[in-house]
């Protein structure tokens, strides 16, 4: 019997990471015509406007009412359906605030979470932030989350150790790690030298940052780093030939935030980082005749939709993402980067040791990924010099750059949407086979004494031991 999907979320035409996740989730979830019913979005809201299909429910962000009028519409719909509901809830700190407006404050996914499960709908959390060093609110919310559904999702294996690890202490069996997905299927399906020769781009080498802009992207230090290898790397000449292209707006809840106090001293940082590199930047809405001749850096002020989005991975040599967040468990850009076979400069944060270096413990300095498929930076002030230092090695050795395309794609192509899709389908598949055995036993044995039998116990004194000879 087909599941009908509910996905609660952010979405399209809302500006956010996370709604574009749960639409690519959702388009790879019909291609399964046969396992999926179908599948309807509760869109959490903040006034865009209007929403289209699949978008069925609107919850008002900062109304609790909303929230609840939702949970039980969806209770309401999921009990006159012949097909199982399955409930895909997409949490993040930020999208959950309390009764009084405070951002990061609210309880509104746990009670969700709950309502549902005590319905008997399967309920699976994803977990778009798992910190090192939660607050006790963060802690107790990710925690009831655990308690009130039937498994947590996150996008890397490193979430998983934490979750599972003191302060959560998660037992394992409730965390499932699934691939966040690529947007494009093979690279072949876009030419890089057309694509540059339709942008004006052609005989340039050229280096992206893409995606909603903030202060944690760390743009300054790109910036600093780019100037950096210009300077002491290239001839007048090549310098020429060199183009960083800065593409996406502000995110919306930050240039209103504070009043746009923090936006500005962004915008200032910027500025400062561009004058003290003596890098000549041009800020456009398109790329449609832009004389490349003129700049060094070009902002690209636009919200980038996906056709331009996949042109733009297609066209990029190298893509730069110098985060300053360090226990960022997901990231679209970098996992659309890998999967259209192009290299990254990135900082060490979570996903990208996990993806460039198989979450191999990183020494201070340049790490070129295990397998070389990128190259790993360290955050701030220290990625400055190896910004400039990577990209001489990525300039320079275009051979060495090649064969880590090749095995960028290698791993991107495993996390194909359609891919990621039906591994979640199998866990379904496998939360419901849980239950039903769960319904079906017998006596529950509990255990009352310690026992030498106990593989349980003999493995997690070796996994002790291990970290303990890791850590020394």
């Amino acid at each position: 019997m087909p599941y009908n999907i509910r996905i609660v979320s952010t979405y399209p035409p809302r500006k956010c990471g996370i709604g574009t996740f749960s639409r690519d989730l959702a388009t790879a979830l019909a291609l399964f015509t046969g396992e999926v019913g179908h599948i309807r979005v509760a869109a959490i809201d903040n006034g865009v406007g209007r929403y289209d299909i699949p978008v069925d429910l609107t919850i008002d962000q900062y109304n609790p009412k909303s929230w609840h009028d939702a949970t039980v519409h969806i209770c309401t719909r999921a009990g006159e359906s012949v097909n199982p509901t399955v409930v895909l809830l997409q949490h993040e700190y930020g999208l959950d605030p309390d009764e009084h407006g405070r951002n990061c404050r609210g309880r509104n996914f746990v009670r969700m979470a709950k309502a549902f499960h005590e319905k008997g709908l399967v309920t699976l959390v994803y977990l778009h932030t798992v910190l090192d060093d939660p607050d006790a609110h963060q802690l107790r919310t990710i925690q009831d989350l655990a308690a009130q559904s039937d498994g947590l999702i996150v996008t890397t294996e490193s979430a998983i150790h934490i979750l599972e690890s003191h302060p959560y202490d998660i037992e394992h069996g409730k965390l499932k790690h699934i691939d966040h997905g690529i947007r494009m299927q093979h690279p072949s399906q876009y030419d890089r030298l057309a694509i540059k020769k339709e942008f004006g781009l052609e005989e340039r080498f050229l280096i992206t940052t893409l995606g909603l802009l903030s202060p944690g992207k760390g743009i300054e230090y790109g910036i600093r780093g780019l100037g950096r290898f210009l300077a002491e790397s290239c001839t007048v000449e090549q310098r020429k030939k060199v183009v960083y292209l800065i593409g996406g707006r502000c995110h919306p809840e930050f240039v209103k935030a504070e009043g746009g106090a923090p936006y500005r001293e962004f915008k200032l940082s910027v500025g400062k980082a561009l004058e003290e590199s003596r890098l000549k930047a041009g800020t456009v809405k398109d790329l449609e005749g832009v004389d490349f001749d003129e700049y060094d850096v070009v902002f690209l002020d636009a919200f980038l939709d996906e056709g331009t989005l996949l042109k733009l991975y297609a066209a990029t040599n190298v893509m730069m993402l110098p985060y300053l967040n360090m226990q960022q468990i997901s990231s679209g850009i970098l996992a659309d980067t890998l999967g259209a076979g192009r290299v990254a400069i990135a900082t060490k944060f979570r996903y990208a040791n996990e993806l460039i270096h198989s979450n191999r413990r990183c020494e201070p300095g340049i790490v070129i990924g295990r397998f070389a498929r990128s190259i790993l930076v360290d955050p701030g002030e220290a990625s400055v010099d190896q910004i400039a230092q990577a990209m001489d090695y990525l300039v320079f050795n275009p051979n060495r750059r090649l064969m880590m395309e090749r095995q960028a794609h290698q791993r991107g192509f495993q996390m194909r949407w359609d891919n990621s899709a039906w591994v979640l389908l199998q866990y379904v598949d496998f939360v419901e086979e849980l239950r039903e055995i769960v319904k079906g036993r017998g006596v529950q044995f509990e255990r009352e004494k310690p026992s030498p039998l106990d593989l349980g116990d003999r493995r997690a004194k070796k996994t002790d031991r291990r970290e303990t000879i890791d850590e020394g």
